[in-house]
């Protein structure tokens, strides 16, 4: 479909829940008269974290939703209502093409399927370390139609954001991530490599991102995304210049000066959030990662190896869209190590 020919732009939540009201709500009651549902735009898709725009592939799939019955009504009722929505909803919606992007399930199967386990009132430490948070971003964004069900609700409101003490121990990391690799934009830069030093500063200036993110309680999305989702954070209008002055310097005196400026703001959001006692802005960042192990009250969270959550440390597509194996690769890390004295 030509641009020209292309209709109006309707944000992609919007057109997914004009889609169930005004063509697949009367069909699922065709199939199923009087059975409870939930239906919601959850998942992954740039529409999900508002992040879709006019550009003409936005919208080339169509409008996509998820209908939950029971479980018992999974099993009875699914085929009939794929069947009928297959042979009766519309080709094309509003102008955008209809493929039958309509998913029939139950909560805890989408769930375990999306994040690798099942969300219950007792999430455990692990369950929350091992998804990583793009996955949790798509669960806890997106938008909720219907819930008939009246358990779709409670269970995103459960993992809107990390208890107390797991968000305590991810900062922790994420501040433990930065004081590593802080050195390196000078030390490079001493031996004359400066494609390596910008390489760092970039690296650095990723992980500040995705702090600034973390410390506003939001969920980092995937690399796609940061950018756009950091704009929306308190941090985003002081730090953008610093940050952005850091990638473009061409010599690593100059990104180390946009970085230390970036750090001292960093630092002082830290403390306005009140989760620790004050921390100097200026000096060594495992400062932080110190402080705030301190106030971690729970012994299992403090007793945790200090990798974090698995996308702080696994960046590979490959892993972190496939729940099964984050939360393999995150069992290995927590394992002890050997000791080999």
């Amino acid at each position: 479909m030509s641009t020209t020919n292309m209709p109006p732009f309707v944000p992609g939540l919007e057109l997914s829940r004009r889609f169930y009201t005004e063509a697949v709500r009367s069909l699922l009651e065709e199939a199923a008269p009087g059975i409870p549902h939930s239906a919601a735009r959850l998942g992954s898709g740039s529409e999900v974290l508002g992040f879709d725009t006019p550009r003409p592939a936005g919208h080339a799939r169509g409008p996509r939703l998820q209908l939950f019955l029971h479980r018992r009504d999974v099993s009875r009722h699914a085929g009939r209502i794929r069947h009928i929505l297959a042979a009766h909803l519309p080709r094309t919606f509003h102008g955008h093409p209809v493929r039958h992007e309509v998913e029939v399930t139950h909560i805890a199967a989408w769930f375990t399927t999306e994040l690798g386990f099942t969300p219950t009132p007792d999430i455990t430490p692990a369950d929350w370390l091992a998804t990583p948070t793009q996955l949790l971003a798509e669960v806890t964004a997106g938008a909720v139609f219907h819930d008939g069900l009246r358990e779709l609700t409670p269970i995103r409101h459960a993992l809107r954001w990390y208890p107390h003490d797991i968000w305590l121990h991810v900062l922790a990391c994420q501040w433990r991530r930065i004081s590593r690799e802080e050195p390196f934009v000078a030390r490079c830069g001493e031996v004359g490599d400066e494609l390596g030093s910008a390489v760092s500063a970039a690296r650095l200036v990723r992980d500040l991102m995705r702090l600034c993110l973390l410390m506003d309680r939001r969920y980092p999305p995937y690399g796609k995304w940061l950018g756009s989702a950091f704009a929306r954070t308190s941090a985003s209008h002081h730090l953008t210049p610093a940050l952005t002055a850091t990638l473009a310097a061409t010599d690593w005196r100059t990104r180390e000066k946009h970085l230390a400026q970036a750090y001292e703001s960093v630092a002082d959001l830290h403390n306005q959030l009140e989760l620790t006692d004050r921390v100097a802005p200026s000096g060594p960042p495992a400062r932080f990662t110190e402080a705030l192990i301190a106030r971690i009250s729970d012994p299992a969270v403090k007793e945790l190896p200090t990798a974090g959550s698995v996308d702080q440390f696994v960046d590979g597509t490959e892993v972190l869209t496939r729940p099964e194996l984050a939360r393999a690769v995150h069992q290995e890390v927590r394992k002890p190590r050997p000791d080999y004295s």
